[in-house]
């Protein structure tokens, strides 16, 4: 094998000749350059940062085989495609491929015709697979995603937690681990679980400062998921339901008013999910309505718009999902409807879990850090950041800061609907509380004899979705707490308590109290100098070529050409080769591949 200063000097070689760069991207080529001198490694970058070169350089200059464990079966595809028309020999071995197929691919693995390998944890830690690589000269393991080693391995995914085999089997080779997604607690248990020692840890920032970030509480959770896509016609966006049969009924509603919308979860046909999925990623204007199912393996750079239509279940897993919008840099949004009756499905979900108590008790903590985050009444990358340990001033890019809402000193609010949690016995929910607050009248308020406290018909000032929002963010500020075990029943905290003997203070959002709504902000402008109308024609038509390439050889349009080539293509309009060669994002086996077609299109009359 060359020596490390040489292996460096082949990483900018590899750049651009393989991948058609000219230069890193910040925070890229310190993870290169550690990989390459034979460290281990844990990188946390954020989406669209280019993470994947990050260990394909590395995987290429350090020759023999380097082995890539991924979780998703389209995931390792799209990334073998890409890399197979990069000139790069990797190869999949999975599932969903015949055996014959399977066989094919390991017998060039075996003859030291691979240079990457993507397997599952599944394939990877069998004990026959585990044999096979110990005889081959495998120089590299890579782990991506490497989040679901805390996540899923307990209870979803244990391999990803028989993992931790790796440093125990194969000791002298480097292992690097990647996720866009993990806390200071994640990095720590993926360290333990993963790593024999110390990893060298390279934190590359967590914000996306292109996305705008908005939270509404649920009202009228239709008609708020109408009025936001119906303000996003013809862009491609993912609309998240936490159950499968929303996801049937809300790809329908969609669908009616003449959205392309299209539903996507781990319950349909496989067949017809996967013709879903395809026909996302290659075609402009789909909406695809899913489950968590959808998107760990989407690498869509043109996603305009992501909305949760129920609270995900941590400040982790909403980062990942709304993180797949706008990862070609460009303006996008990310809207979240949320209310009580998620808050109890979401903790009665932890709660149900296999998963030990520790681990459960960090998910009611992740729970509880994305309540915050949805109650804040301030700039929202602010907590959001904050939980993954860095500091920020206000954003400018979300409702928070566009929109700053009105704080009220509201003790005395506070304190009587922490008194009919306590008058009512703390085992209600906040449905009861709201009504014993307003003084309504029914058999099982009277039933019970609490149209006899003190605080009955104290609140019946203040609407209905007043006081629901007053239990939410006392909820968020922890000063009540739900109990996820039983019906969706109010507790009260010591802070709770401190409140109502007047040694706390409570503010809330006078917004949420009066009914009024915030306006919706206008669609984020795209910034940076235009394409004149000539360039957006052959825009439009290099897309259509692209298309055209991609449906031929049956591979995501990205694959062969992301958006930002093709924009640079019709700003620049290259004539000959050597000029398409200078194009960001076209190699050597690119420019052999598609300089003849591209260029015939941007010198003809119709380009």
């Amino acid at each position: 094998m060359n020596t490390v200063p040489e292996v460096r000097e082949e990483k900018f070689r590899i750049l651009e000749d393989v991948f058609g760069f000219q230069s890193f991207r910040p925070g890229q080529e310190a993870v290169v350059d550690a990989i390459l001198s034979g460290q281990d490694v844990l990188a946390v970058m954020p989406t669209g940062s280019g993470k994947s070169l990050c260990f394909q350089i590395p995987a290429l200059g350090r020759g023999g085989l380097a082995v890539i464990v991924s979780p998703l079966i389209a995931l390792m595809q799209d990334q073998v495609s890409a890399l197979n028309l990069a000139g790069v020999r990797a190869e999949t071995i999975n599932s969903s491929r015949e055996r014959a197929e399977n066989v094919d691919s390991w017998r060039r693995v075996a003859a030291g015709k691979v240079d990457l390998l993507y397997l599952s944890p599944e394939r990877l830690m069998t004990e026959r697979m585990l044999e096979a690589l110990g005889r081959l000269s495998v120089n590299l393991f890579v782990v991506d995603e490497a989040h679901c080693i805390s996540q899923w391995g307990p209870s979803f995914r244990p391999e990803y937690g028989a993992l931790s085999r790796l440093k125990e089997l194969f000791p002298s080779i480097p292992l690097a681990a990647f996720t866009a997604t993990a806390d200071v607690n994640t990095r720590e248990d993926i360290s333990t679980k993963l790593f024999s020692g110390a990893p060298s840890e390279f934190v590359a920032g967590f914000d996306r400062p292109n996305i705008r970030l908005a939270v509404e509480p649920k009202r009228d959770w239709k008609r708020q998921l109408l009025s936001f896509v119906g303000d996003h016609r013809g862009e491609n966006g993912i609309v998240y339901c936490l159950s499968r049969k929303k996801t049937e009924a809300t790809a329908a509603l969609l669908v009616d008013i003449g959205v392309n919308a299209l539903p996507y979860h781990a319950g349909m046909d496989m067949a017809v999910r996967g013709a879903n999925q395809d026909a996302f990623i290659t075609q402009d204007g789909i909406v695809m309505v899913a489950t968590i199912a959808f998107g760990m393996g989407i690498d869509k750079p043109d996603v305009r718009f992501v909305v949760h239509t129920d609270i995900p279940g941590s400040i982790e897993e909403y980062y990942q999902e709304f993180g797949r919008a706008g990862r070609d840099g460009k303006p996008a949004q990310a809207l979240m409807l949320y209310g009580l009756e998620d808050i109890r499905t979401r903790r009665m979900f932890i709660d149900e879990d296999d998963a030990d108590d520790g681990l459960k008790r960090r998910a009611h903590q992740r729970l509880n850090a994305l309540l915050a985050y949805c109650e804040t009444p301030h700039c929202r990358r602010v907590p959001l950041l904050k939980y993954f340990g860095e500091e920020t001033a206000a954003c400018g890019n979300c409702d928070g800061c566009l929109e700053p809402v009105e704080l009220t000193e509201g003790s005395g609010i506070g304190r009587k609907a922490i008194a009919a949690v306590q008058g009512t016995g703390q085992r209600f929910g906040a449905a009861y509380i709201v009504d014993v607050l307003r003084g309504r009248s029914n058999e099982r308020i009277e039933g019970f004899g609490h149209h006899r406290l003190p605080v009955y018909g104290e609140g019946a000032g203040i609407p209905k979705a007043g006081w629901q929002s007053i239990i939410r963010q006392l909820l968020s500020g922890d000063y009540l707490q739900l109990d996820s075990q039983g019906y969706g029943g109010l507790s009260i905290t010591g802070k709770g308590h401190a409140l109502l003997n007047d040694e706390e203070t409570f503010h809330y959002r006078k917004d949420s109290i009066d009914g009024s709504r915030r306006k919706r902000q206008p669609k984020p402008v795209v910034t940076g100098e235009p394409l004149p109308q000539t360039g957006e024609t052959l825009l439009a038509k290099l897309k259509e070529l692209r298309l055209h390439i991609a449906r031929e050889r049956s591979v995501p349009a990205f694959v062969v050409f992301h958006d930002r080539t093709l924009e640079e293509l019709a700003r620049q309009r290259p004539g000959t080769a050597e000029e398409f060669a200078q194009i960001n994002g076209v190699g050597k086996a690119k420019l052999r591949e598609f300089a003849a077609p591209f260029l015939a299109l941007i010198t003809s009359r119709d380009g």
